[in-house]
């Protein structure tokens, strides 16, 4: 008898240290939030410029920081949000284990398991602590330590290691290590996150940053060196020039609207009951063209239960006997096994001299009795030789079946050649309501679906059917002799697939260069879902499915699925938009200053002067249009799709600059004149791109643009000694006209070099 220690003992263990680390999501604490949120080069950068601006008494050019902090706080608070939101929602999800104390069962989290537990095992579960075997056996994949796919047989003695998890079998096995001496520390908590992020805009953000922090401070000592000896020019003049041809260069509200946009994200899929345990797969999962899915558990509801019984050599009285027999002495470690018990387990005192528990790579199970033994699996596993084909014909389409056998001989790990068939066995799933309705969703968005299962091909054909999966072409891969990558994309679903062959599968169609999401409940998922550029899990599902998986859906409802990618959509279209105001700042501010340094000309911006353009063209727009509704597909790469928008915007404004900064050797403008034309030409130039990445307009972003147009104009005419402005004279207003219509056609040339020469090197 099994009795574990008593509640007093584990409490006792418990205080003194001798407990399993907590196994919640791993979210940042709120000091480390806050701490990333401020504590960064960027707001360093900014705080040391207004140091500068501070100190030369220049107060009024300190409004930028004004905005640097609230976009901070904003940031702040809104990845706060996401973490009590998420931790709340992650604690309903903590991974459960069943032990042994006071000779009871209960269900507790894994971070409760104290040292000597005992642990009661079974197919399924992932092992939460360096265990040993005190009773039972067990086949154990030990993938995600030694990256091995094949199961290893486990008996009592042998030991167990965290982080690997139960195929088949059940046990009972003792907690030899907790917290740090485990290898759930290392490897259980981490296995979600040894997946580099595949991430373009993240990415591309890293390298934009690098950029920056390299060219940043070298430019501006030259810069500051070159404006000082400007004829004319003083100290203070050649701090404030400085820090406004610097404070452009920073993009630090991009750094922060993403990571923003990403926390409400992941906050709104939270109260949808998704679980997403990786920030940057909502990106992936938008950008998904393939979409492969584990027919048990997802499109159907995983409960299997036992339709028919058709007889080949036995009446329908003896087949039963016999699964009874099997069901009562052998456990239910696979669905199979489940719906046999649940109808024939019938108690018996029949002596049992050998159990071969179920594997997915061997598909079959057996029992030794003294004078019989039985054998059920997969028919062509049991019986090869295609014998009954015809009759499986007749059932495997709207079926899982099985074939029971019989034998004389005690079995071991491998079948014996003189097997009898006694009937096949007949279990049915039904179909999830919502299953047809979702891959209408993905069909209609262009994402291709594959199902993969361990079943028969045929019999995942017809759920495939019915499920309304059109151009239906299955493959048997157990008799499949063509390379992998070859029928990766000619088929649509795949039958007699073992976990690694999955995992094989997903890298086919990666290297095919398709994005590839997968979703899946069991054990054998869980090769293909850590391979998978996205991979989603049922929360109804085994442990290491669910904790290899960067999204979890709570509910086990395959419907949240188009909630996630319309959620992923909405956010990676909406920051390319937004990115493309940001960047446009970064390249025409970071090429101002590179041509400054060879002007012999004054910097024409104040830092009060980029603020005010900066508010009304980059910052209020690129929050606002990054939260709303956004269903398109996503096309392209990242990158490409900002530079497209940014770069020839940038090239106007600079074009214009250097135009504005010819003008006074042509005709009389003073610096304050070229100053005050320059503000409004870069601001109708953004005002240009913001209008671009509007189209079409709806409601929100006409009133947008209306909005921040009118405020534009007031600032300009009503506050110009705020913002060191002159009246426009008649004179002033027929250059500004000109210069208008210059900007215009430059804006549009460049436009086009672009899209042709994007087009001309397809990238």
């Amino acid at each position: 008898m099994i009795t574990g220690l008593t509640q007093k003992e584990a409490e006792e263990r418990a205080s003194k240290g001798l407990i399993n680390y907590k196994a919640d999501v791993k979210t940042k604490s709120i000091k480390m939030i806050i701490m990333t949120n401020f504590l960064t080069l960027f707001n360093f950068l900014n705080l040391g410029l207004g140091l500068a601006i501070f100190l030369v008494g220049e107060y009024k050019n300190l409004l930028f920081l004004g905005v640097v902090i609230c976009n901070t706080l904003i940031s702040t608070i809104q990845e706060i949000r996401s973490k009590l939101t998420v931790d709340k929602i992650s604690l309903l999800n903590v991974a459960k284990t069943t032990v042994v104390r006071d000779n009871k069962e209960l269900e507790i989290g894994i971070n409760e398991i104290v040292l000597g537990d005992v642990c009661h095992l079974k197919a399924g579960n992932q092992i939460a602590t360096d265990s040993k075997i005190i009773n039972g056996e067990v086949l154990v994949n030990e993938s995600l330590i030694t990256g091995e796919s094949e199961s290893v047989s486990k008996k009592e003695g042998d030991e167990l290691l965290s982080g690997s998890y139960i195929v088949s079998g059940f046990c009972y096995a003792k907690t030899i290590n907790v917290g740090a001496d485990n290898y759930a520390a290392k490897i259980s908590a981490e296995a979600k996150y040894l997946k580099k992020a595949n991430s373009e805009i993240m990415n591309f953000i890293k390298k934009i940053i690098k950029i920056i922090s390299v060219c940043i401070i070298p430019i501006g000592i030259l810069m500051f060196m070159h404006q000082l000896n400007l004829p004319g020019s003083t100290f203070k003049e050649a701090v404030v020039s400085t820090v406004a041809s610097l404070i452009g260069m920073i993009p630090e509200g991009l750094v922060l609207l993403i990571s923003t946009v990403l926390a409400i994200s992941v906050m709104r899929l939270a109260k949808d009951r998704v679980l997403v345990q990786e920030l940057y797969c909502i990106e992936t999962l938008a950008r998904v063209d393939t979409i492969c899915l584990d027919k048990t558990g997802t499109l159907t509801k995983g409960v299997m239960k036992v339709s028919e019984i058709v007889p080949l050599n036995a009446d329908k009285k003896e087949i039963e006997k016999a699964l009874g027999l099997m069901s009562y002495h052998m456990a239910s470690d696979n669905q199979t096994m489940e719906a046999i018990s649940e109808k024939y387990a019938k108690k018996n005192k029949e002596v049992v001299k050998k159990i071969i528990p179920f594997s997915s790579a061997r598909k079959w199970s057996g029992i030794s009795f003294n004078n019989v033994s039985y054998v059920l699996g997969a028919p062509e596993i049991v019986c090869p030789g295609g014998k009954f084909n015809d009759v499986l014909a007749k059932y495997t389409e709207d079926n899982r079946v099985v074939l029971l056998g019989k034998t004389n001989i005690t079995l071991t790990d491998k079948l014996p050649n003189d097997i009898t068939a006694l009937g096949l066995i007949l279990i049915s799933d039904e179909i999830r309501p919502e299953a047809r309705i979702t891959l209408d969703y993905f069909k209609e968005q262009g994402v291709d679906i594959k199902l993969i299962s361990g079943d028969n091909p045929k019999t995942v054909a017809g759920v495939a059917k019915k499920v309304g999966l059109k151009n239906v072409k299955y493959i048997d891969l157990s008799r499949n002799n063509k390379p992998i990558e070859e029928i990766a994309e000619n088929y649509n679903v795949f039958g007699r697939v073992k976990p690694n062959e999955k995992k094989s599968l997903i890298m086919a169609l990666k290297a095919k260069g398709h994005t590839v999401a997968m979703t899946g409940d069991g054990v054998n998922d869980v090769l293909a879902l850590k391979e998978a550029d996205c991979s989603v899990a049922m929360n109804s599902g085994s442990d290491a499915a669910r904790n290899v998986s960067q999204i979890v859906l709570l509910d086990s409802d395959f419907s949240a699925m188009p909630k996630v990618v319309a959620e992923g959509r909405r956010s990676i279209n909406n920051l390319q938009r937004s990115s493309s105001l940001f960047l446009c700042k970064t390249t025409y501010a970071t090429l101002l200053a590179l041509i400054f340094l060879f002007l012999n000309r004054e910097y024409p911006f104040i830092p009060i002067q980029l603020t005010l353009t900066s508010v009304v063209t980059i910052g209020i727009p690129s929050f606002i249009l990054a939260l709303e509704p956004n269903n398109e597909r996503i096309n392209g790469r990242i990158i490409i799709n900002v530079l497209k928008k940014s770069l020839p915007t940038a090239l106007t404004i600079v074009s214009n600059i250097v135009i504005l900064s010819i003008l006074p050797s042509i005709i009389r403008l003073t610096s304050n004149e070229v100053s005050t034309l320059a503000v409004i030409l870069t601001g109708f130039t953004g005002f240009m791109l913001l209008y671009r990445i509007s189209v079409p307009f709806n409601l929100l972003r006409r009133v947008l643009f209306v909005f921040l147009l009118t405020v534009f104009i007031v600032f300009i005419v009503g506050f110009r000694t705020l913002f060191s402005l002159v009246i426009l004279t008649p004179d002033l207003l027929i250059l500004l006209a000109i210069l208008g219509i210059i900007a215009f056609m430059l804006f549009n040339i460049y436009f086009g070099v672009c899209n042709k020469l994007v087009n001309k090197l397809k990238i």
